[in-house]
């Protein structure tokens, strides 16, 4: 890393403290958060805590049930080149699977294996161009499920997982064409009713039950989402320090992007949008493309993905370094009214308690800077 310049460090400074403080405390701190990043490993969610959350979920469905999770696709960019890939949230928290055209399908209690994958089968020649697969093999040794099948073999072998059961647990609207099979497996064991064949009386939302278990956080996750955080924070304070009159947009986002990747997050969890001046009040200013200029404020907000789990922080710095009168006394509000919303995030406390906070605190302080008039309660 190269060292941080003073004039970068003095105007971080300005950013974060109310009051002036010591220039190398400061610098300190900086140095002493990228050692913390450096220092930490790898930090993944290992291959039994992938078992207990299917273990858990299947706990959780109906006898003579069956879960179908597809995975994401590729998707093409340009002819030949494809958006880097992004595997499905709920495929990937079961599994940990990162390879696109992958379908999961929980049957408890059945007897050959209650967990199968269909992925894609190894192929030498597309691996040479494209990378390495898995393949069904390997799934059931790195990946711990029951069975695994080639992906082509989905129609012929999943209707005979469905047949017989009662539920169907799956997310419909998210992928019309997995739909449209969904249902056309559905429909052909009805048509074998008179030959015998059980086709399912119901469908559930997986949702109801995955996203109730996906939002209790075991202490593998939040090890990987304060990692995730870590990251985001020191990008956020790179930008501080590189950020000056003259530049544009762009630099802070590419000093933002290379911070990610260079710990370990190759991507961001959304675009991320660094906005000076005007641009700062449009709420999803993606182009970055404008030259900061001294006097004006920049918004960053901007969050990386590490392990698939995302970081999302956003704030507000001067350009040139110091505040104005009149933006010190907005930000000012901003950072109370943060920090009463913080003070309310604890258990027994309801979901909402944090926003009435921040309502409160900006209502009050607005009417203090003379920018609101009436009455705190009427104008809330």
């Amino acid at each position: 890393l190269r060292s941080t310049p003073r004039r970068a460090t003095l105007r971080t400074q300005s950013v974060n403290s109310r009051t002036s403080s010591n220039t190398f405390a400061s610098r300190r701190l900086t140095l002493s958060m990228r050692r913390n990043l450096y220092r930490k490993a790898t930090v993944k969610i290992s291959k039994a805590e992938f078992i207990r959350r299917r273990k858990q979920l299947m706990a959780m469905m109906d006898r003579h049930s069956i879960a179908i999770i597809p995975g994401a696709r590729e998707v093409t960019r340009s002819r030949d080149t494809d958006y880097p890939f992004r595997q499905n949230s709920d495929l990937f928290y079961l599994t940990g699977f990162e390879e696109p055209d992958a379908v999961l399908v929980l049957v408890p209690g059945r007897r050959q294996g209650q967990v199968v994958l269909f992925c894609r089968e190894r192929d030498p020649e597309m691996e040479l161009w494209n990378g390495y697969r898995l393949g069904p093999e390997g799934a059931t040794a790195y990946l711990g499920v029951d069975d695994a099948f080639p992906i082509e073999d989905l129609d012929e072998i999943l209707p005979g997982f469905i047949e017989g059961t009662q539920r169907i647990y799956y997310s419909m609207g998210h992928d019309d064409v997995f739909d449209q099979r969904v249902m056309g497996w559905v429909n052909l064991i009805r048509r074998l009713v008179r030959s015998g064949a059980a086709p399912p009386a119901d469908f559930t939302d997986l949702a109801f039950l995955l996203h109730e278990q996906r939002l209790i956080k075991s202490a593998a996750e939040i090890r990987v989402m304060k990692k995730a955080g870590e990251i985001s924070a020191a990008a956020h304070v790179r930008a501080m320090q590189e950020c000056e009159p003259g530049r544009y947009e762009y630099h802070l986002e590419a000093a933002i992007q290379h911070t990610f990747s260079e710990h370990g997050a190759r991507f961001p969890a959304y675009n991320s949008i660094v906005g000076s001046g005007a641009n700062a009040c449009v709420l999803h200013y993606t182009e970055n493309a404008s030259r900061m200029k001294a006097g004006d404020l920049v918004l960053i907000d901007a969050g990386c993905e590490y392990q698939g789990y995302a970081a999302d922080i956003t704030r507000t710095f001067p350009v040139s370094g110091q505040f104005s009168p009149e933006q010190r006394s907005i930000y000012d509000l901003v950072l109370e009214a943060q920090r009463a919303a913080i003070a309310k995030v604890r258990p027994g406390n309801t979901w909402n308690q944090p926003h009435d906070a921040t309502v409160r605190v900006i209502t009050r302080g607005l009417i203090k800077l003379g920018l609101l008039k009436g009455k705190e309660r009427e104008l809330i």
